[in-house]
């Protein structure tokens, strides 16, 4: 009977020594008492780490370099070019007059092997896509749902016309990107796929597939380009290119892939329609053809970021280490206190 009540004793105070250990450690956790590692910075410490990475980042910056300029790319700035002599005083009157055709025709010389995929893509400069009022000018729940969304006040003033709702409403999808262009080499045309050019989680997830474009670019003031009433925003894969806005006032959009390999020399003649208006803002319009590699297309801004960073860090550490051996202090050394405050 004793042993019952005293292993009955020993529970409660066993259970008490816990849950003051518990608080003891949630109290030093709060209080910052836990054992903790606090480097010291010594010169030669920091000097060691600055060398080391500018040793690291500068075969990477130079990897990277070279990797973006093995991207081949091809530019054409072409809305200069496409315009008719009589109309280079006036170019607006040109891109806002209907009756004129506007094709043109451009011939792209390829300097080096070009290994298919080839992307197509259209750069736009001086566009402000991330003007505040422009990237508002949307709904992305009526792009989900179609006309079973109706609060769509975001879109004016592209949110009605004559009275009906317009799907999709808003300006981005207003001032779409209308430029067509074929390709052919020795006038053959070439295979040029406009298919997955669009992110599949914005294809499947952003874009209602039982959505259709309704009273669309019918009214006064006509936009950019048409969509296809018959095919749901989520097959329309230019369109959703499109709608992804860019940050920067110059950018790129996929246009499509060429699916045949380009041979120096060839010659890839281009038909175009030069149909949007970048003339009323002094906008500039440009054809890339470009390759790609494990990095992406071409880019060397990762590279010389990296090489700069190396750069920096390996002339901050010759200057530490040459302020060391000027002026050596050893460590635990404050007699920099002491003459600050004596002065």
């Amino acid at each position: 009977m004793m042993e019952v009540e005293g292993s009955m004793n020993r529970a409660p105070d066993q259970s008490s020594f816990l849950r003051s250990r518990r608080s003891k450690a949630l109290y030093q956790f709060k209080q910052q008492n836990l054992p903790a590692c606090k480097p010291v910075l010594t010169p030669i410490s920091v000097i060691t780490v600055f060398m080391l990475m500018g040793f690291v980042f500068i075969p990477i910056g130079l990897i990277t370099l070279r990797a973006s300029r093995d991207a081949i790319e091809i530019i054409d700035r072409y809305d200069v070019e496409c315009i008719p002599e009589e109309y280079k005083t006036n170019k607006l009157s040109y891109i806002t007059d209907s009756s004129i055709l506007k094709n043109c025709t451009r011939y792209l010389k390829v300097q080096k092997y070009m290994k298919a995929p080839i992307f197509i893509y259209y750069q736009l400069d001086n566009y402000y896509q991330n003007h505040r009022r422009y990237v508002k000018s949307r709904s992305d729940q009526q792009l989900l749902h179609g006309l079973e969304y109706s609060h769509t006040s975001s879109c004016e003033p592209e949110e009605s016309s004559n009275g009906l709702p317009i799907v999709p409403c808003g300006l981005i999808a207003w001032s779409m990107f209308n430029d067509t262009f074929t390709f052919s080499r020795e006038r053959t045309k070439l295979k040029v796929s406009r298919n997955n050019i669009a992110w599949k989680s914005d294809r499947e997830q952003k874009f209602g597939k039982n959505v259709y474009p309704v009273n669309f670019q019918n009214g006064t003031l006509i936009g950019g380009a048409k969509l296809d009433p018959k095919i749901p925003l989520s097959d329309q894969e230019d369109f959703i290119v499109w709608m992804r806005a860019a940050a920067l006032l110059s950018f790129r959009k996929l246009y499509g892939r060429i699916e045949e390999d380009l041979e120096p020399g060839t010659v890839v003649e281009v038909n175009l329609m030069n149909n949007y208006n970048t003339y009323s803002f002094s906008g500039q319009k440009k054809l890339i053809l470009s390759t790609s590699n494990w990095l992406g297309g071409r880019n060397d801004f990762l590279g010389i970021t990296y090489l700069v960073v190396g750069s920096s860090s390996i002339v901050i550490s010759i200057i530490f280490m040459l302020l060391h051996l000027k002026n050596p202090r050893p460590y635990g050394d404050n007699s920099w206190n002491k003459k600050s405050l004596a002065s």
